[in-house]
């Protein structure tokens, strides 16, 4: 296929959005955006997925009981968030 064959328009959007160095934000913000879904409604009741600065998310608790109990959590939460997002944008957690 030469440079000017018709392709299928998902791969022409990968490759643009990796090309503007956009791909890793947008996982980010989907991250952000499923946080309810992987960490299921009790905990997502409590907390909002803030950010993703430099591998850190941010997330807000409503309360320091809760915060203290998302400390423990902590590897338990980075695993399921490895297992929605494989390719690791999130390498640790950061409760306030």
């Amino acid at each position: 296929m030469n440079e000017h064959s018709p392709r299928p328009i998902g791969n022409a959007l990968s490759e643009t959005l990796q090309t503007l160095g956009l791909e890793k934000k947008i996982r980010e913000y989907e991250l952000l955006a499923k946080w309810g879904d992987i960490v299921g409604d009790q905990i997502a009741r409590v907390t909002s997925a803030q950010r993703i600065e430099g591998g850190t998310l941010f997330v807000a608790v409503t309360g320091a009981v809760w915060r203290n109990e998302l400390v423990f959590l902590k590897m338990t939460l980075l695993e399921k968030i490895r297992q929605a997002f494989p390719d690791e944008i999130v390498k640790d957690i950061i409760f306030r």
